[in-house]
């Protein structure tokens, strides 16, 4: 499948793939189709999850340099690719490591690089930022590329409501604080792109945060 270019500034670029495959947790699977994102230029990207399938994500990258594969938390359907993902590229693969446990389970024998709220990434000419957004699991992270007034937001915000926290190691006050007090604070028109599902942006959602906690989820 060819790479959607969904978002360009001057030589930057956001490119989508779509990966198929199960998400599996607490003795459950669901078919589940996940988006990653490849953010950088010509020459140099950073990948944004490392869902199912390794190859369309090559496919994507074409050759060029990857400073880093960013998981935005541990879930299987986010990193399934991880392993043959960085062994091809040459590059890290980075996790919060609030989300280890996750990790292991998937990958018990390939190291990930540890990140940290605030780390910033450069690619590009630019840089990232890592956004700690604990909640649909305790690793889980935004990617923050403040440049394009662009947030990868994985499974922490959805168009139309925070991520799933109804499974283990989740927790409804703790995403609704993380959306609170680190993603509403961002300007509205910023762009969200999400780990499924089409994109939204901040000022259609931070509206509602108080009728998902009355409706709690």
């Amino acid at each position: 499948m060819t790479p959607e270019t969904v978002h360009r500034l001057g030589s930057l670029r956001v490119e989508k793939v779509r990966t198929s495959g199960t998400f599996d947790l607490d003795g459950g699977s669901w078919e589940v189709e996940n988006n990653v994102w490849v953010f950088g230029d010509d020459h140099e990207v950073v990948v944004i999850d490392a869902a199912h399938d390794a190859q369309p994500i090559l496919a994507a990258v074409n050759g060029r340099e990857v400073r880093a594969v960013v998981c935005t938390h541990g879930h299987n359907d986010h990193i399934g690719a991880a392993e043959e993902l960085g062994t091809h590229l040459d590059a890290p693969v980075a996790l919060h490591p609030g989300d280890e446990m996750l990790w292991r389970r998937v990958h018990p024998g390939f190291n990930f690089a540890a990140i940290s709220d605030r780390d910033r990434i450069p690619v590009a000419g630019t840089e990232i930022e890592i956004v700690h957004t604990p909640g649909h699991s305790p690793g889980s992270v935004c990617v923050w590329a403040p440049e394009l007034k662009l947030l990868f937001s994985g499974d922490t915000l959805f168009a139309g409501g925070p991520g799933a926290t109804g499974r283990s190691y989740s927790d409804f006050p703790t995403i609704i604080e993380s959306l609170r007090e680190r993603v509403f604070t961002l300007a509205d028109n910023t762009t969200v792109l999400t780990g499924h599902g089409r994109a939204t942006d901040l000022g259609a959602e931070s509206p509602h945060l108080e009728e998902w906690i009355a409706r709690g989820w």
